[in-house]
């Protein structure tokens, strides 16, 4: 019974200690995705800006007179 109470009061698992890590790497991993994907969101979006300012200027109709 007192190896029992030594080895729940007497630190860390390290079961939970290696899950605690395992899961802190997949955050990591998880917010660098996240950057790429917005870094790759923005890029393509100011090309898709840049296509209708294109479109818009050379598709314009004359003016009536």
């Amino acid at each position: 019974m007192a190896k029992a109470l030594l080895g729940h009061v007497g630190g860390p698992d390290p079961r939970m200690v290696a899950e605690m890590r395992r899961l802190q790497q997949r955050v990591r991993d998880l917010e660098a995705e996240l950057v790429r994907l917005q870094t790759e969101n923005d890029t393509l979006a100011a090309v898709a800006d840049n296509e209708v300012m294109a479109l818009s200027a050379n598709d314009r109709e004359p003016a009536l007179t």
